[in-house]
């Protein structure tokens, strides 16, 4: 009688565990490397063309005003996976931050604690170091910025060479990891692409893609500059040769180049919903696609990211999760990159732990963002293998923007974002923009006091 019973109950255990898992979702997010907001068909891009990621977007929600913290590949990662600022989880640049990445707090390491079955496959980049980090079960990634063809790869601590192009392969592994039987268990892939990162090399079937497109540069890429003396002041006094990601920005060619990436990592997105309907999962998963930062096309003389300005902060983020998410649905929220973490935790069920600074975005894809978010702080620490672009923290509201430098004087900038949405005239001389300027000074200092220094 007694083993009948202890068998029940077992039994009766298994059962809850089993309703506990089916009602948390699986989760998929799909990070690319230096991919601007608005370099998708959905985002309404002139001749990209992006089926698949469109697809997420059709079938779930687009976030019309998403944004990093910081426009730079270490710290926003680390902040993806954490919820922090950079000034919180100390990685402030792109620099060896090995010691610091194998102790953070991830949102997959959580789910991972609470019984979900985890990987990481792709581009970590924090640091060289590419040792699997705790809380995933399964590790597919390679060292630094890798290499597109025929790449070395990291799989579960083994270094093994690979043959193919690196955005394929790393679609091949998380399909794979998608089709594995798992008895109902819940599970977080996490898929961070090398791609469209330099050096900007397509796969070989698209390589002559778009070649008969036309590049128009926005009409920012002629800014004078005269209301940005930041990117105006002489390196050499502050002992620097040249600055970093500065110029005219990327050449045609390199702006190709990243859409013909793109196109790889379009192809996976599909392959990755086509394993996920073959295990009927699809409607069970919550599918997140974003970019760790944005990229600069020319706009104001620049390349790469760094400043502060739209086409660095800005990303794009889209996800698909029928049970919260309706339809076609579109956010003007402002989305930030330290969200991701206490979304995905609360979506899943697990508390979320007080370092995370962030706000969870399921009331937003739930249509009930009450009490949202006004304004945000980003910021930079300047490199210095990259000094054009200096130190800065800025505070972003729907209308406004104000960029502080920290170690210059005379240089910070005010915008006026609805009336001057490229960012060509500074208003931080402007009496007109006093009280607004010292009201965003306000919120500034507010944000510094509220946010570890």
């Amino acid at each position: 009688m007694k083993r009948r019973q202890a068998l029940q109950t077992l039994m009766g255990a298994a059962a809850g565990a089993a309703a506990q898992n089916s009602e948390r979702p699986n989760i998929v997010f799909i990070l690319v490397d230096d991919l601007r907001w608005d370099a998708l068909g959905c985002a309404g891009h002139g001749y990209v063309k992006t089926p698949n990621i469109d697809r997420l977007a059709r079938e779930g929600m687009m976030f019309r005003n998403a944004f990093v913290t910081t426009p730079l590949c270490s710290p926003a990662r680390a902040s993806f996976l954490t919820g922090q600022y950079a000034r919180t989880h100390r990685v402030k640049g792109n620099g060896d931050n090995a010691a610091l990445s194998h102790g953070l707090s991830s949102w997959p390491r959580l789910l991972h604690d609470s019984g979900y079955e985890t990987a990481y496959v792709g581009k970590w980049h924090m640091g060289t170091d590419d040792s699997p980090r705790p809380g995933f079960d399964r590790w597919v990634s390679f060292r630094g910025q890798g290499q597109f063809d025929d790449p070395p790869l990291n799989i579960d601590g083994e270094r093994l060479t690979r043959q193919g192009y690196m955005t394929d392969l790393l679609s091949d592994y998380s399909v794979e990891f998608l089709k594995k039987s798992r008895g109902g268990k819940p599970f977080c892939l996490y898929l961070a692409h090398k791609a469209v990162h330099g050096p900007f090399t397509p796969a070989a079937r698209h390589a002559k893609l778009y070649s008969e497109q036309t590049i128009r540069r926005a009409a920012s890429a002629q800014d004078s500059l005269d209301g940005k003396p930041m990117l105006r002041r002489p390196l050499e006094q502050m002992g620097k040769k040249k600055g970093g990601g500065g110029g005219v920005g990327p050449s045609d060619e390199i702006i190709l180049n990243q859409m013909r990436c793109l196109t790889s990592i379009d192809e996976g997105v599909g392959r990755i919903l086509e394993a996920l309907e073959q295990n009927k999962t699809l409607d069970r998963t919550l599918v997140l696609f974003t970019s760790d930062n944005g990229y600069f096309w020319g706009e104001h003389g620049l390349g790469d990211k760094r400043a502060a300005y739209e086409e660095s902060i800005r990303i794009p983020m889209v996800a698909r999760y029928p049970k919260l998410i309706r339809r076609g649905a579109k956010a003007d929220e402002m989305a930030l990159n330290i969200d991701i973490a206490p979304t995905m935790l609360e979506a899943a069920g697990v508390a979320v732990p007080k370092p995370v600074e962030g706000r969870s975005l399921v009331p937003v894809m739930q249509g009930k963002p009450r009490g949202w978010r006004t304004s945000f702080l980003s910021e930079y620490y300047m490199e210095q293998a990259n000094a054009r672009v200096a130190s800065w923290e800025a505070v972003r509201t729907a209308r406004w923007k104000y960029i502080r430098y920290f170690d210059l004087e005379g240089m910070d900038e005010l915008y006026d974002l609805q009336s001057d949405p490229l960012e060509l005239r500074n208003r931080i001389a402007d009496g007109g923009a006093s009280a607004e300027l010292n009201r965003l000074r306000k919120e500034l200092e507010h944000y510094r006091k509220g946010v570890p220094a």
